[in-house]
């Protein structure tokens, strides 16, 4: 289950002192007129535009801060803003590192015991902050791929509730563009995935009251299911255009139809291995569950050809980074879900709050999120290549 809780701080004054920087930086150019300009510009005292109304996460680094200002100024700039941040945390990371190795050459005197331990606890304060800074990073990249796509992230639901406590009244009908975010064949299984969860009734106008927790669970288990999609399309649109497919070449379509066909029937070994079925539990929205036979389709039938170290493997965020921005993406959507546990060990869910929403608002929603972590891993590999942070 997708832990949801997370602790967040605060930092209210940070962008400003960096703004601050800039101003004196600034004010030793050669043209006052310039400096004027970048000082009104730049100013503490001026509110920035909350990233809230592009996107529900509110950054709070300094470098999150200016990627949210460039955001809302000139989104095509993000990009090389980014990197330039990426370039400044591998900086201070090498530094951090130069001076241990001094430290362990015996170039430098020892510290005291009581310094030493300031010394280490001043270390893990800044490797916090760059860890910020570098989810914000991959937020902000993750969020400019929407503004590219013309697609608007889904508000803050504690924001968008009307007198009715209905929460899906967004404007717009982004299905089309969403879909033309993804690859016929992993949309094939987006489809797969949306019929497991809202069965018949994707498309149905009907108001229903439903858990935020439990639909905060499945929109968190959407956003890891469209990593893992992202993940394995990669690699079979390889596979796919250097004719290496386990069923061989495009033309063998007797030998795949009987892949495939065995592949759509129901079992519960495949059930319980794959993925779609095992990464979070059928919330059962729809009247009669999910449907009961998944659509069979070429994806598909090469994820389950793969071997379960394979399988599990790429079921799995790479990095830290990338999973906390999903809890905190989540928590920034959703709200921080009150979850107690009984004496008897079980969820009391008597404080959990019920929203108003329709099962198509339901169908946007997961829709959103799976597109989310298809961009999220696209943008963990471009941010790993300049900073590596990824783990093997």
């Amino acid at each position: 289950m997708i832990r949801l809780s997370m602790e967040m701080g605060w930092l209210p004054d940070a962008f400003a002192r960096y703004a601050h920087g800039l101003e004196r930086q600034q004010l030793n150019s050669r043209t006052k007129r310039r400096s004027s300009v970048v000082r009104a510009s730049w100013s503490p005292s001026e509110s920035l535009p909350p990233s809230s109304s592009i996107a529900p996460l509110r950054m709070e680094s300094p470098a999150g801060q200016l990627l949210s200002q460039i955001l809302h100024t000139h989104p095509h700039l993000l990009p090389a803003a980014a990197e330039q941040q990426l370039q400044q945390l591998q900086t201070d990371r090498e530094a951090e590192k130069d001076k241990d190795k001094e430290s362990g050459a015996g170039e430098k005197p020892a510290p005291a015991s009581g310094d030493l331990v300031l010394y280490r606890r001043i270390a893990e304060v800044k490797e916090k902050e760059r860890r910020r800074a570098l989810e914000e990073i991959l937020y902000a990249l993750v969020v400019q791929k929407f503004v590219e796509a013309g697609v608007s992230l889904v508000p803050a639901l504690s924001h968008s509730i009307d007198s009715s406590g209905r929460v899906d009244q967004w404007a717009e009908t982004v299905e089309e563009r969403l879909q033309r975010l993804h690859s016929p064949e992993a949309y094939e299984m987006i489809e797969n995935h949306l019929d497991l969860i809202l069965g018949q009734r994707q498309g149905d106008a009907t108001i229903a009251a439903i858990s935020k927790l439990r639909v905060g669970q499945v929109y968190a288990a959407s956003v890891m299911y469209g990593y893992f999609l992202k993940r394995v399309d990669q690699r079979f649109q390889l596979e796919k255009s250097m004719k290496s497919l386990p069923w061989g070449s495009e033309e063998e379509d007797d030998a795949l139809n009987q892949v495939m066909t065995t592949d759509s029937m129901p079992s519960t070994q495949a059930s319980s291995s794959h993925p779609e079925m095992a990464s979070w539990t059928s919330p059962n929205f729809s009247t009669g569950g999910p449907s009961q036979s998944i659509k069979p389709c070429r994806l598909r039938s090469y994820v389950m050809s793969f071997d379960s170290d394979t399988l599990q493997r790429y079921a799995t965020v790479r990095s830290k980074e990338a999973f906390g921005i999903i809890e905190k993406h989540t928590e920034a959507l959703f709200g921080k879900p009150e979850v107690v546990i009984t004496p008897e060990g079980t969820v009391d869910s008597s404080k959990d709050e019920h929203i108003r929403i329709s099962f198509a608002g339901l169908r946007r929603l997961i829709l959103e999120a799976v597109t989310f972590g298809s961009f999220l891993w696209d943008v963990e590999s471009f941010v790993d290549s300049r900073y590596h942070f990824v783990t093997n």
